[in-house]
């Protein structure tokens, strides 16, 4: 693989390097189905441990200071000075649900200043804490690295009110200098964007005040380091400060590429760039065929390609079962040759995922919901989380000390770890199982939502206290009550697929003969194109011979 590291906004271990990690889709809200702004984030590392991160409102004394640890490793960076109020955060939402995601794109390195304090982790968390509005957020985050200097890479980060969604790409100036140079552009309502893990910002208007703000120095900076030396109107963010290499167009801009080419027409024409074939680069942002549901961005969080010619269920390394996943590294060699495994938006070592719902058109505590989810997206169930709660779901945190290392039965994200790593060896097998479990879960909780928010609306009309403490609960009921069925749902695929047959179900149970006994097995055995690629290696060592 390339030396270029790319980092996602959730490594605990710097030894684990060159990841291509992490994928933001994005809906405009006149571009989705009830008039939302939709995000999503997928925070894809191994060493990362999946949880919902809490941060309750608070007020501090003037003078207050707040330490800041780097995110990805847990290093002490240094102090800044306090905000005097804090709004309650859950997960990546906070209670005016301003969302905020990321990708990490690296960029020139070297450009990262390990003199600065703030980190991306911290700029999304302290950015919420202190938020109102999508914009207010791009100038507290803006300010922060301006006074205390940027500590991380080149950073891509989704930014998004009711109203508004932004993409804003950020980069430091080197060793020991204050800043960052950076660029924020507003997708307009009627479009849909993405951006995983490689700059897409090139040209901007710089006289569009409105849906556009960067640093003064975006540009002269890049002169000043040789990076461009055109007419300010050709200035490209994405060329200056993180030139495309191979891994960028195939393992990053590829995922854009799948979402474009799922909810347009022109997927073909922006294939070329993914393959190679030309450096014209995709648009930031597009208008989509159709309006897209929250449920179509979790689906697509889902998405490893399927149906396309990136498509990796089908080959020889997706084995007899057709298993869409690849092991990493994404890049091996064969003798002197270096070969790539393609890198879907979805993948086995996510920690945990989202799906950011925000509605200008009711109020706060009921019109923001993160649905959330703990590892692979694909094997994930999306449960609501308001943007008010005021505690997070047991299952969704450290219970038992659980963490990337220390598994718990009663953690959500071992027993969907659990699960799905049951699958993956045999998945095109047993995925329609966890389908069945999934749909039924995800369409329970869709289909209740109108209720549940209709009942919040009049508790919040006589007491606010009191339709937050119904959406908290609500929050934990779903949360537990998915955990729990996750686990039985391993129990069963246990019994069903142990030792490689599958038991006989009928409706949900096993059946049974008339004596009580189990009723026999079916023995699938391999795929018919498996076993003859499995004759067509090994000749004639496996042929019965003829009496």
């Amino acid at each position: 693989m390339k030396k270029r590291v790319i980092l996602c906004a959730a490594l605990l271990m710097a030894a684990v390097a060159n990841t291509f990690a992490c994928t933001n889709l994005i809906v405009g809200k006149n571009a989705s189905t009830d008039g939302s702004t939709i995000v999503s984030y997928s925070a894809d590392s191994y060493g990362l441990f999946g949880e919902l991160y809490h941060y309750p409102a608070a007020t501090y004394p003037k003078g207050t200071m707040l330490k800041v640890y780097e995110w990805d490793t847990g290093k002490y960076l240094g102090e800044i000075e306090q905000a005097r109020q804090t709004y309650n955060v859950t997960g990546n939402m906070n209670e005016y649900q301003v969302t905020i995601g990321e990708t990490t794109f690296g960029g020139r390195p070297e450009l990262a200043d390990s003199t600065g304090i703030i980190d991306y982790g911290s700029l999304i968390y302290i950015g919420l804490q202190r938020s109102r509005t999508a914009r207010e957020a791009i100038r507290i985050m803006t300010d922060l690295v301006q006074q205390y200097g940027y500590y991380s890479s080149g950073e891509s980060f989704t930014i998004a009110d009711p109203n508004e969604i932004w993409i804003m790409e950020m980069i430091g100036k080197g060793p020991g200098i204050r800043g960052a140079v950076w660029v924020a552009v507003r997708v307009p309502d009627d479009c849909i964007s993405a951006h995983a893990n490689q700059s897409r910002i090139h040209q901007f208007d710089m006289n569009d005040k409105e849906n556009c703000m960067y640093s003064p120095d975006v540009i002269s900076f890049a002169r000043e380091k040789g990076y461009f030396n055109g007419v300010n109107k050709d200035f490209s963010f994405s060329l200056a400060y993180a030139p495309l290499d191979f891994g960028a167009r195939r393992f990053c801009e590829a995922r854009v590429w799948s979402y474009f080419n799922k909810y347009t027409d022109n997927g073909k024409d922006y294939l070329p760039y993914i393959e190679g074939k030309t450096d014209t680069p995709m648009p930031l942002f597009v208008k989509p065929k159709q309006k897209l549901s929250v449920q179509d961005v979790k689906d697509m969080m889902r998405d490893h390609y399927e149906g396309t010619p990136l498509d990796i269920s089908n080959d020889f390394g997706a084995g007899p079962y057709k298993t869409p996943y690849r092991l990493s590294p994404l890049n091996f060699k064969v003798g002197d040759q270096e070969y790539f495994n393609e890198r879907p938006i979805s993948t086995q070592q996510s920690g945990f995922v989202f799906v950011a719902q925000m509605r200008a058109n009711m109020p706060d505590p009921i019109g923001g919901v993160l649905w959330f989810g703990v590892d692979d997206a694909n094997m994930a169930v999306f449960t609501p989380v308001y943007c008010c709660a005021t505690k997070v779901p047991v299952c969704y945190t450290r219970v038992d000390g659980a963490d990337y290392i220390t598994f718990s039965w009663n953690s959500a994200f071992w027993i969907f770890n659990w699960v799905a790593n049951m699958v993956y060896p045999r998945y095109d097998l047993m995925i329609g199982d966890v389908r069945e479990a999934q749909k039924e879960m995800e369409t329970t909780f869709n289909n209740a939502q109108q209720g549940i928010e209709e009942m919040a609306a009049k508790l919040l009309d006589k007491d606010k206290n009191a339709a937050i403490d119904f959406l908290t609960n609500y929050t934990n009921m779903t949360a537990q009550s998915t955990f729990d069925t996750w686990k039985q749902l391993g129990t069963f695929l246990i019994v069903k697929y142990n030792d490689g047959v599958v038991k006989r179900v009928k409706d949900g149970q096993f059946e049974r003969n008339s004596i009580g006994q189990p009723a026999g097995v079916l023995r699938p055995g391999y795929p018919k194109e498996f076993l003859q690629e499995y004759v067509k290696q090994t000749g004639d060592r496996y042929k019965v011979p003829q009496e």
